[in-house]
Formats: C-alpha cells, sequence, structure tokens
C-alpha cells in the first residue's frame, strides 16, 4: 500500500463521518489533499496523519474525537495493521507486513520509471545555466550551476514536465572582440594586449587557427581578425562542449546571442522586433533622443535604458529580446541560474517578464548560487588566473564532484575537502552511496551462485523492524523527487539516498537473503532478494537523477 492508496481509503473512512455529521453537505476534499508523514518514531507507526485535527472544526467535533472515528474506521481496511490516535489529534496508522511489503515488487517491475511522477504535467520549462563566454575555458565557477542545471532539468522531467537545458552563447559585443584581438596579438608574437585575455590557451588557440590557416598574416588586417575570431570561437566552444560532456552535462539547446542581432527579410532583428513589443505592451517610453522601459512599474529600483540616443541598444534589449524568443518557443516558464555576482539581474528579468505581459512571479524564476571553493586547487597553467573545470575533473572525478556540489543548497557557501572526495571510507558521502548500490549487485550475484531466485514473492515475511525502516524509505522516494523538482533542490534527492544507505546497511546487517550453512531456501529468502534488488533499483535511480554513475562493484 502506497501512500496514495491509503490516502484514498482514509477518504473513503472519511466520507461517511462527514455526512453524519453534515447531512447534504459534501465533503470538498480530495485525496491529493491529504497529509501524509512518516513518524520520526518508527514506533509510532508506518504513517501519520494530521486530517481529524484539520477537519474537526468545520465537522464541529473536537479532533481527538474525529480521529478516534477516523481509526476506528482505518483499523478495518485491508492492509492496515493498526491505526491510533496520539497527541491532540494524530492518526498514527501501521500497515502490515504483506501491505508494506508488496512495495518491493512494485519497485522491481517499475525499474527505472519508480519515483516518475506527474506533478510538473504539462509544466514547460526552459533552464538557461551556465552560459560562459566562449572566450576562455570553463572553471570553477561554472562547476557548481552545470551540476545543479543539469539535475534540476533531470528532476523535472521525471515529475512530468517539458523541460530543456539551454546554453546561451554571449557571442557578440566586447568581450569577442577583446577576445580576438588577443589570439591575433599571439599569432603575431606579440604580448597580450591591454585589456585582453590572457594565459597559455590563448597562445595554444592561436597555434590552431595559423594551422587551418597559415596565410592568416598574409591577409589584410580587418580580415585577420575576422579570421582569427571565428576560428578560435569555434575551437573555444567545441573545448567547452567537451568538458560539459565529461561532467556528464547534456544540453538540449545552444542558443547565440548573434541569433538576436541577425535581420530577417525586412531589416528587422529579434532585438528591434523586442522593443516594438514591448512598446505594444504600453510599458516603453522615449525621453532624450533615448528608449526606455518603464522597469519599476515591476519592482526594479530604476527604469532601464533599452537604446542609447545614439541608436546603439543596450544589453538589457538582447535580455529582453532573449527572453521574448523563450515564450516564442514556447516555454510557459523560465527558469535561469545565476552566480552570486548576479542578483541586479532578477529585477531586471521580472521586469522583462511584467513589461511583455506574463507574470514576474510565476513564468520568471532566478535562482542565486554562492561560490564554491576546494581547497588545495591549483591555478590553472593554461589560464593562468582560474581554476580550469577540466582539472578539477581530472583532479576529483565527475562522480565526487558533481554529488558533492549537488548535496548542499545552492544559496549556501560551499568548501569542499578534496582529501575527503578522493577516500574510499564511509565518510565520503559519494562513495557511501555507491558503495551500498554495489553492495545490492553482490548481495543478488551471490544469492544467485546458492540457488537463491525471485521465484517467489511473499510480502508478508517481511517482518523484521530493518524491513520495515527500508520499504518506508523506498516508498518515500517518489514524493522525495516531486519535491526537489518542486523547489529546484537536488540536495534533497542526494541527502535522501545517504539516508537510504544507512538503513540499507542496517538490514544487511540483520537479514540474510542467503541461508545459513545447510539451511534450506525459504520464501523469505527469495523475499528478501526482491527487496534487495528494490533498494539496487532506487540506488540507481536517484544517482542518475544526480548525474552520478551507479557502479555495480565498488
Amino acid at each position: 500500500m502506497n501512500p496514495e492508496t491509503l490516502a484514498e481509503a482514509l477518504l473513503a473512512v472519511l466520507a461517511p463521518i462527514a455526512e453524519e455529521r453534515r447531512p447534504g453537505e459534501p465533503l470538498e476534499l480530495a485525496a491529493s489533499d491529504i497529509v501524509l508523514e512518516r513518524p520520526r518514531n518508527r514506533d509510532h507507526g508506518d504513517w501519520a496523519s494530521n486530517i481529524a485535527m484539520r477537519l474537526a472544526k468545520p465537522l464541529g467535533t473536537n479532533p481527538r474525537e474525529l480521529a478516534q472515528q477516523i481509526a476506528v474506521g482505518l483499523s478495518e481496511v485491508d492492509g492496515v495493521a493498526s491505526a491510533e490516535v496520539a497527541g491532540p489529534g494524530f492518526i498514527n496508522i501501521r500497515l502490515d507486513a504483506a501491505a508494506a511489503g508488496a512495495l518491493a515488487k512494485v519497485i522491481v517491475d517499475a525499474g527505472a520509471a519508480y519515483g516518475t511522477n506527474s506533478s510538473q504535467e504539462g509544466v514547460s520549462v526552459n533552464v538557461e545555466f551556465v552560459s560562459a563566454n566562449p572566450t576562455g575555458p570553463l572553471h570553477i565557477a561554472h562547476t557548481r550551476w552545470a551540476a545543479l542545471g543539469d539535475s534540476i532539468v533531470r528532476l523535472l522531467l521525471a515529475s512530468g514536465a517539458h523541460a530543456v537545458r539551454e546554453y546561451y552563447i554571449n557571442d557578440a559585443g566586447a568581450q569577442m572582440e577583446r577576445f580576438a584581438v588577443s589570439v591575433l596579438a599571439a599569432a603575431k608574437g606579440e604580448p597580450t594586449p591591454e585589456g585582453g585575455y590572457p594565459g597559455e590557451y590563448i597562445t595554444t588557440l592561436a597555434g590552431r587557427v595559423l594551422e587551418v590557416r597559415p596565410d592568416l598574416l598574409q591577409l589584410p588586417e580587418a580580415e585577420q581578425l575576422l579570421v582569427a575570431l571565428e576560428l578560435a570561437y569555434e575551437f573555444q566552444l567545441a573545448e567547452i562542449k567537451n568538458s560539459l560532456d565529461r561532467f556528464n552535462v547534456p544540453f538540449d539547446v545552444w542558443f547565440s546571442e548573434r541569433t538576436l542581432h541577425e535581420k530577417d527579410a525586412s531589416g528587422a532583428s529579434l532585438i528591434d522586433q523586442a522593443v516594438d513589443r514591448l512598446r505594444e505592451q504600453g510599458h516603453v517610453f522615449d525621453h532624450e533622443g533615448a528608449v526606455w522601459v518603464r522597469t519599476t512599474d515591476f519592482g526594479d529600483d530604476k527604469d532601464r535604458v533599452i537604446r542609447r540616443s545614439n541608436g546603439e541598444y543596450t544589453y538589457f534589449a538582447a535580455d529582453a529580446a532573449y527572453y521574448l524568443n523563450k515564450g516564442d518557443r514556447g516555454f510557459q516558464n523560465k527558469i535561469y541560474l545565476l552566480g552570486a555576482d548576479h542578483h541586479g539581474y532578477v529585477h531586471r528579468l521580472k521586469a522583462v517578464a511584467g513589461a511583455a505581459g506574463e507574470d514576474p512571479e510565476k513564468n520568471v524564476e532566478v535562482l542565486i548560487g554562492q561560490m564554491v571553493s576546494i581547497n588545495g586547487a591549483r591555478l590553472s597553467k593554461r589560464a593562468g588566473n582560474i581554476i580550469e573545470m577540466d582539472d578539477l575533473l581530472d583532479w576529483l572525478g565527475t562522480d565526487a564532484l558533481r554529488y558533492s556540489l549537488e548535496r548542499s543548497p545552492a544559496d549556501s557557501p560551499l568548501d569542499l575537502d578534496p582529501e575527503l572526495l578522493q577516500k574510499r571510507t564511509n565518510d565520503n558521502p559519494v562513495h557511501y552511496v555507491q558503495y551500498a548500490h554495489a553492495r545490492t549487485h553482490n548481495v543478488a550475484r551471490n544469492a544467485a551462485d546458492s540457488g537463491v531466485d525471485r521465484s517467489e514473492f511473499a510480502p508478508e515475511t517481511l517482518t523484521h523492524e530493518s524491513e520495515a525502516a527500508l520499504l518506508g524509505a523506498l516508498q518515500e522516494f517518489p514524493r522525495i523527487v516531486a519535491f526537489a523538482a518542486e523547489m529546484r533542490e537536488p540536495h534533497r534527492v542526494a541527502r535522501y539516498l545517504e539516508e537510504l544507505a544507512g538503513l540499507y546497511h542496517r538490514w544487511y546487517d540483520n537479514c540474510r537473503v542467503i541461508p545459513q550453512g545447510d539451511d534450506p531456501i525459504e520464501s523469505v529468502h527469495r523475499t528478501r532478494l526482491w527487496l534487495n534488488d528494490a533498494a539496487g533499483q532506487v540506488f540507481r535511480n536517484g544517482l542518475d537523477l544526480l548525474g552520478v554513475s551507479a557502479p555495480e562493484r565498488k
């Protein structure tokens, strides 16, 4: 019996009680409105509900009296071993072993689908993250959002949303000009220009450009700059994509800022069209030759210039056009993952949403993440002044780095201990969870060697308290996934997996899948193999949501 089934049973018990107390007034309550929680103290049962405390006043009674009526009715439901009233009106519910144990087969049969849910069904979400300038390698500041952004999308997809990962390539503007000048200077053997990009990676890019275009320096100056820019940009973007692939972060959309500036057949760009659309909404005004958006109408601290008096567009214009373009592509909701130094973007993006006629509190969500530091991490020899993502992956590995970045809330500063992350001990959280998964496979291999299979399933035999605790935790997984998706908090999955690993190890220590000595194979052994395999499936599903591998041996 899962929480949904139990909630429906509770509702069925409530309906006649409500009719008796309020004849002719149907109970306006759905099973989804009934909250069931896991008691902290397992002696209090498998589930607890405060529904009697919520409904006592509308039904004209006191909470304990109503709770007692509900408990009597629940006790007669198949699968419920007992229902007791506690405190001011809580109902503690204990399932019988067969009802609780049936979950093991449900999980094994569901496989990779277990944990998926429909809580975000019908929601279309564009999640933009990383979006580093294509003028240099990814570095430590990008790692946290790369991990979290990808996992947020995985959670949304698992919860039924239509969600995509999008990378905004900031490939227009002054930074690209500085990039081109830097590469061309390196190709000529000249020092880095003032304000240019330093580092060995620029020299390497220049060398690759010369390999492809050995005639570069014989071209006219303007053409030299253009060729250097386009080739170095292509090489650097490919390197960024490769780094993200190594980090197990696939992007569905790579959106070029240049797209916003390109003219269509009528001679208008997406930015031109965006200004016209915002003007139609009534939030654009002209002042002293410049074009402004009245963003103060939506909580911004000042109105924003979208086109200067000299006719040049501001960065805000590109932001607005990009936001509108996401909506044009069918994305109702837009999530932006930004660094700690981007707080100013929050009001700006919400103002764009409001000016476009959308709900700033619903259609746009800006998540601000804090910085991450790693003790002992060395500055990149190639880039000179940053810690590269590739160096971190070589040093710590994808699994350790991703898991450690995802197991804490994004808005808390993070200082990682590299020595801990490289240990193969239970002190290392990712090893602890991966080891638990590997142990489920080891148990299954040993069971097969001993002749224990899943040819029989007798859930009523799963009576040990460690089995009840493990089943209870496994049952929670779909709700953890749904809540983590709703809150955009992958760390809830990581912490759940660590708790599950502890419960699995405790079960492993107390309940044998393989008979001792010459004892015969019994129903309980075969059924415990189902439970073991169910735990392994949930570890796999949870780790996959975090983009972390689930090794079968550790």
